[in-house]
């Protein structure tokens, strides 16, 4: 209703301007002023037309930007009973969350749990923890539990004086302009050694014989982690960001040379290189991700025992962080010979090539993360694994974690009637400490060597126990098909393939430590096309090849295994030469016309958005609703979709928020609006634990509603491709199976609090640098099997109505215009009813009336964007009639009209006011200076 209402202010505020001025002349002629007081009509006339018009340009620019006042304007009353509710609930699930989060992953001589309650805390980033990163998966932390009051709060007593020499040596952070999206500070303030005087370590080890070190890495959004540092302070040219600089070195070899018990807390989102944790110093170490708000409680809680910890990593720690595949084919590369087109609107040059089209490779295929570690050591024809080379090159594997206590696992049924399998675990912990499990099932399928590209193991489904006192067991029952053993042949049939062989089914402690496993055999190739078996159980439609270009189109290597040395990069990749075609296909805008020949009707059939809560989406009453917006309504609400829903008064639909975002609510735009900082999402997949991620949906969902928030931009679930992605704090694996699962359970919990999540960024969207429109180029193996399959979980299992697509394209087409994309596999083949906003529009390159033709449905931008290409033509209002259906049905089926705020905002009526006050002071004027001589 505001957004109507400032309208109508600026539209008077013109006819006011035009009747100001016209009275001016009017009275001035006929009273005789204008001889008399020439040069003050004159001056009081450019006087008034400049103000006027600036009070006209104000009211169209606050028009324009309605959205982003409400958001300004937007707060939360700390003091009401239902705000203070929801964020005490928000406060202990971080901690529960990062309570079942936190991974052990050292323990010699059981150091943990602490015999003692005094120690002495190493590491410039003990005073500067890192709660999670910057951006939109970011919030405000200032409020947040510092890892001191943790370690207070359970009761642990931590040396002063140390902690005061870090304060003494504090740097304040660089500024992080979360909507230029700069990324974090990657400086490393962790003073020289020389500040460890022979008092200060004496006073030290007289305090405890017990040292913490804490070492923390930070990510965020607008740039990824530095290859090199020799840019940044307390790097050096040659290092790069994941590895200890020389200060941490030299403070590690102090703290192992003087204390008897060194524990590490690892606070980094990102797999850093960890081969001094092998030290024989090194008694323990855990790894704590990104905490939260309430987290650090957490640490001071495992460190003293109150709690068990029983996270398992979500990624594989190598020795060497540049050894993965993907290093070499990560980061910056450009077409030398082309000169870009676009432009930014703003934003960091990092993500955006102003002079040239950007690119990157997926050469490695699927080969990331265990699917490489796990197979690369593994002989093609006997499946034995080189246990030399692979220990020599991982030290964690996928999934790992220990324990307080011992636990069993035990197959205590394994049912398999050919087309489901289904796997009871008996978990017993048998030693003397409760604790948590968690069950995990690999598969293993048979390898052709020179066939389809196939990882050693590949995690099919997990579940965790309910915490077990000693000598208490429980049974976690693993179901899945045989069709999600299925590969994705691009190459031969072009559909998921079931090939015959024995495909093992594995019990494991992590993605290489096997317990127990049973085997199965495929008698012959199941093809799951129209010509043979028919599109998988799961499929609304046959998967089938849908980006041949963007397998085939940049002239790429693809990683092999039946040629691990002919295929492997084994030098960072370089520019090159875009092809003609390449180029063409970037800069092409036209839109093939859709052949559409019935124009939309607009009649009013009485009903409202009210009306359609709960219908299916294709009931004919939407097509009746439809018909009562007028185009100027669609084009509205699809074009100003930053952060709101608009109002259609036509069918009494409400405005509605939408905040990011995957670590709690974060309005990008005022600041305002700040709610509790949850852990990072690698430390919710780390957890292991779906019924807990549904929980935190729920809980966050409940926040939001309280808010006055309908929509959330989350759960983000693109992949850790690479350790030094700047945003795998905000992503939760290197798996998709993991991530999706984790992803799916979080929606399902949302959308039980009436909140719908727009599941991000849809796809291919892994890198920080020159993502903005960034060419990616990759096998459909690759995207299907790693990259698109959260989403595909999280359509199939957790019900989501709403999808970001992602800045990156696919091969030349942007993901936001890409119908492959967003109708052909999302919509068709998965089975999505909802609606697809793009990611926030900094850039000229994305084409709102492209996007609408081709299943993109809400421009992310406050300013608005033009449609009157769309407006103008029946193919484009039948393209904005369909996308205003799918936002409608997603929010329609929410608690959006209960929970939108219905009070008027305050600053409309200063508006107003403000021109009441100037026509009146301009009608004084006019009256003051043509008033008739006496």
């Amino acid at each position: 209703m505001e957004k109507t209402i400032v309208m109508s202010a600026a539209i008077a505020s013109i006819v006011c301007f035009v009747a100001i001025i016209v009275l001016l002349v009017v009275r001035a002629k006929r009273n005789g002023t204008y001889r008399g007081k020439k040069l003050a009509v004159k001056i009081g006339t450019v006087f008034l037309s400049l103000f006027l018009t600036v009070m006209v340009v104000c009211n169209f620019v606050v028009y324009r930007f309605s959205n982003v006042i409400n958001q300004y304007f937007s707060t939360i009353d700390l003091d009401d009973p239902d705000v203070q509710e929801v964020r005490n609930a928000g406060l202990e699930l971080t901690e529960e969350i990062e309570d079942e989060g936190i991974v052990l992953l050292k323990n010699e001589n059981d150091t943990l749990p602490l015999s003692e309650k005094k120690v002495n805390v190493f590491g410039y980033t003990s005073i500067d923890i890192n709660f999670g990163g910057t951006g939109s998966g970011g919030a405000k932390d200032t409020t947040n539990i510092s890892l001191y009051q943790g370690l207070k709060n359970a009761g642990i007593e931590t040396n002063s004086e140390l902690e005061t020499l870090y304060e003494d040596n504090y740097h304040s952070k660089e500024d992080v302009n979360v909507m230029a999206m700069t990324g974090g500070d990657y400086n490393n303030y962790e003073p020289s050694a020389d500040i460890y005087t022979d008092e200060i370590i004496d006073s030290a080890k007289e305090f405890s014989d017990t040292a913490l070190v804490v070492l923390t890495r930070n990510g965020g959004e607008g740039s990824d982690l530095p290859l090199d540092t020799a840019d940044y302070e307390g790097g050096a040219a040659g290092q790069h960001y994941l590895e200890l600089n020389q200060n941490e070195k030299d403070m590690l070899a102090v703290v192992e040379k003087n204390f008897s018990n060194v524990v590490i807390i690892i606070n980094s989102s990102n797999a850093m290189e960890l081969g001094f944790v092998d030290d024989d110093a090194v008694d323990a170490a855990i790894w704590v991700g990104g905490p939260g708000s309430t987290g650090c409680n957490s640490i001071g809680k495992v460190l003293t025992g109150e709690v068990n910890p029983s996270g398992r990593l979500a990624d594989t720690y190598a020795y060497d962080a540049t050894s993965a595949p993907s290093y070499n084919n990560f980061g910056d590369f450009v077409y030398e010979n082309t000169d870009n087109k676009y432009s930014l609107i703003f934003s960091n040059p990092a993500v955006f090539d102003e002079d040239h089209y950007m690119y990157v490779d997926y050469a490695e295929g699927i080969y990331i993360g265990y699917r490489y570690y796990e197979t690369r050591w593994v002989d093609n024809e006997t499946g034995e694994c080189d246990e030399e080379a692979y220990h020599a090159a991982v030290q964690y594997p996928f999934g790992y974690g220990l324990s307080y206590t011992d636990f069993t696992q035990e197959i205590e049924d394994f049912e398999d009637d050919g087309e489901n399998i289904t796997m009871k675990v008996k978990v017993t912990n048998t030693g003397d400490t409760a604790g948590k499990d968690v069950v995990q099932v690999y598969y293993t399928a048979p390898y052709y060597v020179g066939g389809i590209e196939k990882s050693h193991v590949n995690l099919i489904n997990y579940g965790k126990t309910e915490l077990l006192q000693p000598g208490e067991s429980d049974t976690i029952e693993i179901s899945f098909k045989y069709e999600d053993m299925a590969s994705y042949d691009y190459e031969e049939k072009c559909s998921y393939v079931l090939e015959h062989g024995k495909y093992e089914i594995k019990l494991m402690n992590n993605s290489h430590d096997v317990i127990d496993s049973r085997s199965v055999t495929v008698n012959e190739d199941v093809i799951y096309n129209e010509d043979n078996a028919g599109a998988r159980s799961s499929d609304e439609t046959t998967a089938v090849n849908h980006f041949d270009d963007v397998s085939t189109g940049n002239d790429v290597k693809y990683v092999s295994r039946a040629d691990w040395e002919g295929t492997i990069p084994t030098e960072r990749a370089q520019n090159k030469e875009a092809t003609d075609e390449i180029i063409e296909a970037v800069e092409s805008r036209e839109v093939d016309s859709a052949g559409e020949t019935e124009d939309i009707v607009v009649k009013d059939h009485g009903l409202t958005l009210d009306d359609m809560k709960g219908l299916d989406y294709d009931d004919p009453k939407w097509d009746e609703l439809l018909e009562q917006i007028s185009v100027d309504e669609m084009e509205n609400l699809i074009s100003f979709g930053g952060y709101a829903t608009q109002e259609i008064d036509s069918i009494d639909k409400t405005q509605t928020s939408d905040q990011d975002g995957p670590a709690g609510i974060n309005s990008l735009v005022s600041g305002n609006v700040k709610g509790i900082q949850y852990p990072s999402e690698v430390v919710i997949a780390s957890t292991w634990n779906q019924d807990l991620a549904e929980k935190y949906g729920k809980v966050l969902g409940n926040e939001a509603s309280v808010y006055g928030v309908s929509g959330l931009y989350a759960p983000a679930m693109n992949n850790h491709r690479s350790p030094f992605s700047g945003r795998n704090f905000e992503y939760y694996s290197e798996d998709g199976v993991l991530a999706g699962k984790t992803a799916a359970a979080f929606i399902r919990g949302a959308g039980d609090a009436g909140v719908y999540c727009y599941m991000k960024h849809f796809a291919l969207d892994d890198q920080e640098s020159n993502r903005l429109g960034l060419c990616v180029w990759g096998t459909e193996q690759a995207m299907r099997e790693i990259y698109l399959k959260p989403f595909e979980i999280s359509v199939k299992e957790g019900n989501v109505t709403a999808v970001m697509a992602s800045d990156s394209r696919l091969g030349t087409t942007w993901c936001g215009e890409s119908s492959e994309l967003l109708n052909n596999v999302l919509r068709d083949e998965w089975g999505f009813d909802g609606m697809v906003i793009t990611d926030y529009v900094t850039d000229n390159y994305k084409n709102a009336d492209n996007a609408i033709q081709n299943g993109c449905d809400l421009m992310l931008t406050t300013t608005g964007q033009n449609l009157s290409k769309s407006a103008d033509s029946i193919d484009g209002r039948q393209a904005m009639r369909r996308a205003t259906h799918n936002i409608l049905y997603t929010v329609a089926n929410s608690n959006a009209q209960e929970i939108s705020k219905a009070d008027f905002p305050t600053w409309t009526f200063l508006l107003i006011g403000a021109d009441v006050i100037i026509f009146a002071a301009g009608l004084a004027i006019i009256l003051k200076i043509t008033a008739k001589k006496k």
